[in-house]
């Protein structure tokens, strides 16, 4: 499959269940390798190098449930993300991150699983943010969350990208996902199946009742 992602961009990539979705961020993250083709990252190949030489290029991941150190603080969990930082860096990227997640400074002594759903989910995504890194991977951000906390995880997604950083978003919410998205890859058995504008996907019945089990957008 080719998928690319602009520099600073948000592209989407949908899909039902079991398609290949989380198995493409992982093998962009260096977590699986890749059997056949190239990713490259501003020209650079790097499929097949391992994980922390993946970040250390640029590419850092939110993983698909959060996956935080539960019985570490938030601090100890955002230092997990930044092994690589001298103190004073680490501060810097700390304050950073509660500019953007303003909740993470009332919690930074709170240990990561007394967390709500929707800060653990915040603390994930700022984790991975404290490599500073050129891309993001977001593996279902919504998972498990209400309504409205999902809102509010996809309002900072947005400061996100607004920052520089080019996000690469795994969401099973299809209509969320493309009204946040620029444009979308729409998987099916492991290969593209559809691609396009986030917004002409969103009001294409055929594509949203085929692959994504819904209704299009009026």
């Amino acid at each position: 499959m080719t998928i690319d992602l602009p520099e600073g961009g948000l592209v989407a990539i949908l899909g039902r269940n079991g398609v290949g979705k989380t198995t493409l961020l992982r093998t962009v993250s260096g977590l699986y390798r890749p059997a056949a083709g190239r990713i490259l990252l501003g020209g650079r190949p790097i499929g097949g190098l391992p994980p922390h030489e993946v970040v250390r290029a640029g590419v850092a991941q939110s993983p698909e449930g959060r996956q935080l150190f539960g019985d570490l603080t938030v601090l100890e969990n955002l230092r997990a993300g930044a092994l690589r930082l001298t103190a004073v860096q680490f501060e810097q990227r700390v304050a950073h991150m509660i500019e953007l997640f303003p909740i993470l400074a009332q919690r930074r002594r709170q240990a990561a699983g007394s967390l709500s759903g929707g800060e653990q989910q915040m603390v994930c995504i700022a984790r991975a943010l404290m490599a500073s890194p050129r891309v993001l991977l977001l593996d279902e951000p919504s998972l498990g969350l209400a309504p409205k906390i999902v809102a509010r995880i996809f309002e900072l997604i947005g400061k996100v990208r607004a920052a520089g950083v080019a996000v690469l978003l795994v969401e099973q919410n299809a209509r969320l996902a493309l009204r946040t998205a620029e444009y979308a890859y729409v998987l099916d058995q492991g290969r593209v199946a559809l691609e396009g504008p986030a917004a002409e996907l969103a009001g294409d019945e055929r594509v949203i009742s085929a692959y994504l089990g819904g209704e299009a957008e009026a």
